[in-house]
């Protein structure tokens, strides 16, 4: 039989297990709808939709404090992805999440995540009442600062903590910071493990795990450290998993440590944005600089990404722009986090117009009504396509996406056309006309061929015969000394006449010196 105190916790157990299932359950039943959503979180039911109403934040049991945040931040109606996850999430289920770029996913799991460690959430100064429960890995630097941005926004009426520690920074505010207790912990595989090194941080109170771009962690080299990670948490965890791709082999992989996870797609795997519009400009592969300028001044764009695929080249592409009027500054994996963070608050202010940057900015950067983004090179990885034109067109936004086609691309543009399921067709690029194709030097044909130039300083007769353009250049020649010529002669020996006597030796007394010890040395 059981005790008084049983019976009442097992009371109190099941009206909690009730009332879940009284906030899960319309939630759930209204996910079946989403596929009429709009994507924006604040936009009202349209005309000649469903009578059903849409679902709101409320209608999945968050607590207050965290739907007053996000009324603070404007939110009301959740995205699919959004509204199919956090149902699930709160249940206590593995969730593999896909959805396209731009549609919420950091709410998807964030907002969750949130309402699980309220239970736990308390005021206390001591270190030991704020373990890390839940942790965040993100692929870059970027994407961990921009996550830990909106967690801090959905938790900020709540007890809890979240701190970001990543790379190319100082440890030492980051060590304060975990020294001092934090639940949520968003991260970067390698900053992490450094701080375990240095026995800073303990996981194995973990009881959340999310991997925020997924694809990317376990495809692009960091499964090794992911999976040194996932020997640090403890056994009985919920795993998460959110990203915008997901191909056939990463789903495989993924299902080596998740528990029966709950696939959610909200669209075709690998689609792209709707309301992106993709162009695909064909240019000589030299002339692809002057059309990222001719397409700055023909569309009179204020606001642009330019991918590149190397460092390098996105250096040399913002050198040119910056040449060409345009300001322009780089962004890319040998640039220090410093620099990094501050030329994307200069391109979000608006002090620049156009950042040239590589992949490391393409996964989850979340710049607000980016009207373009141009693909100065087509990525090697032709799943890199969706995460890059997913820049533009955010949150029920239109974007224009527009590549460089050039004929070395034929392999990259069929990748992507065969990823995305769409077909790309090469177009002229109207009006215009790239600088080697403006006259033989350019645009001074007004100032006369430089063989008339000849009148003006003499004869220049030497300098007439030149290679025809297009063939190889003729040798420099070299003015050389006659005096080098010469062949080598050996320097004779002074001669010494017969009456000539050597010249006598000087009988001029040696000065006296001062010997070290004694003095000077007498004469014997």
């Amino acid at each position: 039989m059981l005790c008084g105190t049983s019976v009442s916790f097992c009371n109190q157990l099941l009206g909690r297990e009730r009332a879940a299932s009284e906030c899960y359950t319309p939630a759930l039943n209204q996910v079946e709808r989403m596929s009429d959503l709009n994507t924006s979180s604040t936009a009202p039911q349209a005309e000649g939709a469903a009578s059903a109403p849409l679902p709101r934040f409320a209608d999945f049991g968050l607590a207050p404090p965290v739907l007053q945040a996000l009324a603070d931040q404007g939110y009301q109606y959740p995205t699919p992805i959004q509204a199919q996850a956090i149902p699930v999430v709160l249940q206590g289920r593995d969730v593999m999440g896909a959805a396209q770029t731009g549609t919420g996913k950091t709410a998807g799991f964030s907002l969750p995540i949130i309402q699980q460690l309220l239970a736990q959430a308390n005021t206390s100064a001591s270190p030991a009442r704020h373990p890390v429960r839940a942790l965040i890995l993100t692929p870059t630097r970027e994407l961990a600062d921009q996550v830990a941005d909106n967690v801090k926004a959905y938790s900020r009426h709540t007890p809890l903590r979240a701190t970001v520690v990543f790379g190319g920074i100082d440890m030492a505010p980051q060590t304060a910071a975990l020294r001092a207790g934090v639940e949520i912990l968003i991260a970067t595989p390698g900053r992490l493990l450094d701080h375990v090194q240095q026995k800073t941080l303990n996981l194995s109170q973990t009881q959340i795990f999310v991997m925020d771009e997924a694809d990317r962690m376990l495809d692009m080299g960091f499964l090794p450290d992911l999976q040194r990670i996932i020997n640090l948490l403890p056994k009985q965890r919920q795993n998460l998993m959110f990203s915008a791709t997901f191909s056939p082999e990463i789903k495989k992989l993924a299902s080596s440590f998740l528990k029966d996870p709950v696939l959610i797609e909200v669209a075709r795997s690998n689609a792209t944005a709707e309301r992106v519009t993709q162009i695909v400009y064909k240019v000589e592969e030299e002339a692809k600089r002057d059309a990222v300028v001719h397409l700055l001044r023909q569309r009179e764009i204020k606001q642009v990404i330019v991918f590149s695929n190397t460092k390098i080249g996105a250096s040399r592409i913002a050198r040119e722009l910056e040449r060409a009027g345009v300001k322009a500054s780089a962004i890319h994996g040998d640039k220090s986090q410093a620099e990094r963070m501050a030329a994307l608050d200069s391109f979000k202010n608006g002090g620049i117009d156009v950042l040239v940057a590589t992949d490391v900015a393409a996964r989850g950067l979340d710049i607000a009504e980016l009207p373009c983004v141009i693909n100065y090179d087509l990525p090697y990885n032709a799943e890199d396509y969706v995460h890059r034109i997913g820049r533009t067109g955010r949150a029920g936004a239109s974007g224009d996406a527009l590549s460089l086609y050039s004929d070395k691309d034929a392999r990259l543009l069929a990748d992507i056309e065969k990823l995305i399921k769409q077909k790309l067709t090469p177009v002229a690029l109207e009006d215009f006309s790239p600088r080697s194709t403006r006259g033989e030097r350019g645009d001074r044909g007004d100032r006369g061929e430089r063989a008339d130039r000849g009148d003006r300083y003499g004869d220049r007769s030497g300098r007439s015969e030149r290679a025809p353009r297009g063939s190889a250049p003729l040798p420099r020649k070299e003015k050389i000394d006659p005096w080098f010529l010469k062949p080598y002669e050996p320097t004779a020996a002074p001669e010494i006449k017969a009456d000539q006597s050597p010249e006598p030796r000087s009988t001029k007394a040696a000065p006296k010196r001062a010997a070290l010890l004694g003095g000077p040395r007498k004469a014997d």
